[in-house]
């Protein structure tokens, strides 16, 4: 409670404007039975209009929701039941068209009619498809004619009738069994002769390579019954009109929020036990160590979970389910009880109640590593969020765990630090303006903007610095949002080196949670129609530039093999325009030294790398083909693959490290590392520790920190040639 105070008071007017709105969403509801209790046609009209009223009032940017924005509605939400273009035909969009301008009457309160109709419509295409790939998947394939595949939906209309729909149907079995396929016979063609290698004939190969899509296919059919019902679908329905107003609002149904709670905390409240996959269902890969699945000594690693019940309630059959979502229904409140059927691995089966007991996935918290090169050390941070636990008062906070992880650092005499926010997706507001206050001394992080126009200037205002030593920020085309604040920081009070693609992701807009219903619990975390993540804010760097959609460009650019893929924020059609602000008033930092110069002549010499050069030329050439068609004739696919096959393994040459770095756990991580009574937790760690060993782009920044403290220019490792 004491963090959430903090954060009341340094936020004022931002948590003000969220009481308000949160306040009179709990009086649409409070007059209501439980969500359990209601006719869902009744609890899904309140819900459209609340979230459409939230949306038009609160919204930073809002659209109207006029006849445009319904058809906007009506074309995305099809797209996301059927994104293949393989279920719905062109007489289905026709029999649809009437809801096309009434969308926005009902999302303005008229009754419901366009889901529903959607509905029957989908379940019967469903059923049908069902039938349809049963009839293709019986037959053999053969792969001597010329044919082929548009595998990207994008550009293809919807099937004019049911036949062209099951020869679209047709075409994309055979092209999962091709693939198989001829994995299967270029298996047989490197390995024949070898001791016991059994060699299979072209038929039997191609038996098998069918019946492998078909237990996948009818998986994801299984899958679809279960787990994409009704009630799912209108979800997905919400988050279609969230979606439109910008890509980072979304609606959350209650167990979708408690998820993404879990996430932001790092902590949930479990059983004790890590999940897996395989042919027999979902089952227990391992036991955590003291945890309610430990302690019964009923749950063991191999066991198969076949239901899973809440306390006493009807449990549910979990057959064909997806890891996550079965975890879903283990995780539940402290304290609270859930009874898992599982069948053993001599075939009998059994019930085990458990507790919810408090877990922390301390793997996503902060982590260091030492690097040695010659006589010195450099530290490596990463961060794989900017988390925070605001429901509790000793909950992790990512700034508070790096200034840990810094602390143990410089007790081992490091020369420079490298922190890691590639893959960063974001996080706390708070959190990076803490964080970023380790490496300046006192100033403006970030600036905020509402949609009357009000800004803000956040501040850190705590004077001095955990560390003044070199700094490099590691960041990619998936660093969003907090990442970019923090890294935006960094790179205008030049403190540090940014290094990595040629931008981060480009998300300048802050969200907030609006939960709907009555409070579940008592700080109205969990509510019983869920929550609406909103976005009501944009930042801006402290010199007035917006990050939305031009994201952070780094001083140095390393080679990247995701950069020609349509990732970003700028590639989202609704994604909100980059604009600006005036500039806050800060002071550089005064010790860049040579840093300039690094930066320059690290970018100088690896434009003029030619293995550089042939690396972006083979994934511009990669990314071209995406939208080309799949050849459905064996030997033309064989080839297509082999080409695409041998430019991977160019530029994994390229990109890889020859000789692994040094690396170390922390003196004061080593029992975490080698001496953790959760020996799969420990296996994990040493495993990361052998993947930071050979990363080509953390060995780069290391050299470049290295050239802080000698002044040398001439020490960037360069990629290898391919």
């Amino acid at each position: 409670m004491r963090a959430i105070m903090t954060y009341v008071k340094q936020n004022k007017w931002v948590v003000l404007a969220t009481v308000i709105v949160f306040g009179g969403l709990f009086f649409a509801f409070s007059n209501s039975k439980s969500a359990n209790q209601e006719p869902s046609d009744l609890r899904h009209r309140k819900l459209l209009s609340t979230v459409g009223n939230l949306l038009e009032s609160e919204h930073y940017s809002p659209r109207k929701v006029d006849d445009a924005f319904s058809k906007e509605v009506f074309d995305g939400y099809l797209k996301s039941l059927d994104p293949e273009k393989d279920l719905f035909t062109q007489s289905d969009l026709e029999t649809l068209k009437p809801f096309e301008k009434t969308i926005d009457d009902e999302i303005h309160g008229a009754t419901i009619y366009f889901v529903p109709a959607v509905d029957l419509i989908y379940e019967k295409r469903i059923a049908e498809a069902k039938k349809v790939f049963d009839s293709i998947i019986q037959k053999p394939f053969e792969f001597n004619t010329d044919d082929s595949l548009y595998y990207d939906p994008t550009n293809l209309s919807y099937p004019t009738t049911q036949l062209e729909r099951d020869i679209r149907w047709s075409k994309l079995v055979k092209y999962k069994v091709l693939d198989r396929y001829a994995a299967a016979i270029e298996d047989r063609t490197k390995n024949s002769g070898k001791e016991k290698f059994v060699v299979k004939s072209d038929s039997l190969i191609e038996v098998e390579a069918r019946m492998a899509v078909k237990k996948a296919q009818l998986k994801k059919f299984e899958l679809l019954d279960k787990t994409f019902g009704r009630e799912k679908r209108f979800e997905t329905f919400l988050n279609t009109i969230t979606g439109l107003m910008d890509p980072h609002t979304d609606y959350f149904a209650p167990v979708e929020k408690r998820s993404f709670t879990e996430q932001m905390s790092g902590v949930f409240y479990g059983i004790g036990a890590l999940l897996t996959q395989d042919e027999n269902g979902v089952k227990i890969a391992s036991v955590q160590p003291g945890g309610a699945a430990w302690k019964s000594g009923l749950l063991m690693a191999n066991d198969v979970i076949i239901k899973i019940a809440q306390g006493a309630g009807e449990p549910v059959d979990i057959e064909g389910y997806e890891t996550t979502d079965a975890v879903k229904l283990i995780r539940g409140d402290l304290g609270t009880e859930v009874r898992l059927t599982v069948r053993k691995p001599d075939g009998t089966t059994k019930v085990i109640p458990l507790i919810r007991e408090k877990i922390i996935l301390d793997e996503g918290y902060a982590r260091s590593a030492v690097i040695t090169r010659g006589n010195e050390k450099y530290g490596y941070i990463l961060l794989p969020d900017f988390y925070a636990d605001f429901e509790r008062e000793d909950g992790h906070r990512c700034s508070e765990d790096v200034a840990k992880e810094v602390e143990k650092l410089k007790a081992e005499k490091v020369k420079g630090i490298i922190i890691d926010v590639r893959y960063n997706g974001g996080g706390s507001l708070y959190e990076v303006v803490q964080m970023a206050g380790l490496f300046i001394d006192k100033g403006p992080i970030v600036q905020i903007r509402n949609k009357e126009g009000r800004s803000q200037v956040l501040y850190d205002e705590t004077a001095g610095i955990l560390y003044d030593g070199p700094l490099v920020v590691m960041a990619n085309e998936f660093s969003a949002s907090a990442s970019e604040i923090f890294a935006a920081a960094i790179q205008d009070y030049k403190r540090g080196l940014i290094v990595g693609s040629t931008s981060t992701y480009g998300k300048g807009t802050v969200q907030r949670n609006v939960a709907f219903g009555k409070p579940l619990d008592s700080l109205g975390i969990q509510t019983e129609y869920g929550a609406v993540k909103l976005t009501f804010q944009k930042f801006y760097r402290i010199t007035g530039s917006s990050t939305q959609l031009k994201g952070v460009v780094p001083d140095v650019v390393f080679p990247d093999e995701y950069e020609f893929l349509k990732y970003r924020e700028k590639d989202n059609p609704s994604a909100l325009a980059w604009d600006e602000m005036e500039r806050a008033k800060f002071q550089a930092w005064p010790k860049t030294g040579n840093m300039s110069t690094i930066a320059l002549n690290a970018n100088k010499k690896i434009e003029s790398d030619t293995a550089v050069a042939k690396f972006k030329k083979n994934l511009q050439w990669i990314s071209s083909q995406i939208d080309k068609p799949i050849y459905l004739k064996l030997d033309k696919y064989q080839a297509f693959k082999k080409e695409i096959q041998a430019v991977v393994k160019q530029n994994e040459n390229i990109i890889k490290l020859k000789d692994t770095m040094q690396i170390a756990a922390l003196k004061a991580d080593n029992d975490k590392f080698y001496n953790n009574p959760d020996k799969v937790k420990q296996e994990r760690y040493q495993a990361w520790l052998k993947l930071v060993a050979k990363d080509l782009q953390i060995k780069q920044s290391t050299d470049l920190l290295s050239q802080f403290n000698t002044g040398s220019t001439t020490t960037l490792v360069p990629v290898k040639k391919g």
